[in-house]
């Protein structure tokens, strides 16, 4: 049967009733007009780890010091099921995201190796070419809707040229990425990941049989010791890197455009001082800081207790990113951005064995977008008589955000 949010799990006879809160993941309130904001009241009404019987049932970590902890803590926090509700047993896993150590090192190795800083440094000219393409596009217009016109377009357009793959592939791939991170249901993050599958097999055949520099041969032609890694596992791990590369990226860049058109203050401010390197590197980590997106679920493992709580096998629990940087515990008036903030603290790229291998190029195509963007429409607001679109999900985002300039 397909869980979805008006199914209610009993609840277990090992959690108590004063730790059942009722949370759903997909249906937060107030996240239609503050997505971050709505996770911080959750955080700051309920206890710090609860239980909710929405989206199969499943615990909530809500402080930095505990979702750290778990997510370093892959023996007893595993992410063998990321996803919730959680997806059938017979349901192939996404490779390598749903793997522990010491499987998952040696898949992710690869994709580590082709994103490292070094690396990323230089492919600054594309993201930068390909930035200053899609602004010069919409700048003589006065406006724009600015998650298609250029939050998807920079990440997207750099990504499918790391992977070696058609940009105009991109109107079949986005729909899926979409499906698969803000589906409710099994059932549509399948069909996503089943579509997508169909789209790869013939590509990742091609790169097995011929591979070239590009990421999409390194990592379907990934090696395991003396063996490479199975068509099956190639495709599973191609399909999953298209994910993350179409989507997150863009996310953030949404919401980031979508504060600094709501806050021309925060705005003129970097406009001031877009050349100065040390500023605007502290301000690109206090607006991911305040913007986090991620929301991914672990499965416990074994039962023991952890701070008074009772946790049993097989019990799920989402210790969401975004909540680090959300804790007052560790970011003083954490839904103030400051970007004089010494040292903001955030989880959005993970933390232990899953850091995101992604995170020296996401930070570079932020870095990027603020310098190009700020230097040609430095003066922008929300459009009038319009209002974002927002979403939450296993991966929050910005469906739609009209702006105008003069």
């Amino acid at each position: 049967m397909v869980e979805t949010d008006a199914t209610l799990a009993p609840r277990p006879g090992h959690v108590p009733q004063h730790l059942v809160r009722d949370f759903d993941l997909y249906d937060v309130p107030g996240a239609l007009d503050d997505v971050q904001a709505a996770f911080a009241e959750i955080q700051r009404s309920a206890p710090d780890i609860f239980w909710t019987p929405r989206n199969g049932g499943h615990w909530v970590a809500t402080r930095a010091a505990d979702i750290v902890a778990m997510q370093r803590d892959y023996r007893h926090f595993s992410h063998r099921n990321i996803v919730l509700p959680p997806v059938p047993p017979e349901a192939p896993r996404q490779i390598p995201l749903e793997m522990d150590p010491p499987e998952h090192p040696n898949y992710r190795r690869p994709l580590m190796q082709y994103l490292m800083p070094h690396v990323v440094a230089g492919l600054e000219g594309i993201v930068r070419a390909v930035a200053i393409e899609a602004i010069e596009r919409v700048l003589p217009q006065g406006g724009c809707e600015f998650i298609e016109d250029f939050a998807k377009i920079l990440p997207i357009h750099v990504f499918l040229q790391l992977v070696d793959l058609p940009l105009a592939d991109k109107e079949v791939l986005l729909p899926l990425a979409e499906m698969a991170v803000r589906g409710r249901d099994a059932a549509t993050r399948n069909s996503a990941h089943q579509q997508m599958g169909g789209y790869l097999i013939d590509k990742v055949r091609a790169r097995r049989e011929n591979p070239g520099d590009d990421l999409l041969s390194k990592i379907v032609n990934a090696r395991i010791g003396d063996d490479r890694i199975s068509e099956h596992e190639a495709v599973s791990f191609a399909g999953l890197v298209l994910f993350g590369g179409l989507d997150t990226v863009a996310g953030m860049i949404g919401f980031i455009g979508r504060f600094l058109a709501e806050h021309p203050e925060h705005r003129r401010e970097l406009v001031e001082r877009i050349d100065d390197e040390r500023f605007v590197k502290n301000a690109i980590e206090e607006l991911i800081r305040r913007h986090g997106i991620a929301n991914t679920a672990r499965v416990i493992t074994e039962d023991h207790a952890y701070r008074d709580v009772e946790f049993r096998a097989g019990d799920r629990i989402l210790p969401a990113n975004l909540f680090i940087g959300l804790d007052d515990r560790v970011n003083p008036n954490p839904l103030d951005v400051d970007f004089d903030r010494e040292a903001p603290v955030h989880g959005a790229f993970g933390n232990g064995p899953h850091a995101c291998p992604g995170a020296a190029l996401a930070r570079r195509e932020i870095r990027v977008f603020l310098e190009e963007w700020l230097r040609r429409i430095p003066d922008f607001r929300v459009r009038p008589g319009t209002k974002p679109v927002l979403a939450t999900g296993m991966v929050n985002g910005v469906l739609r955000l009209e702006l105008v300039w003069p």
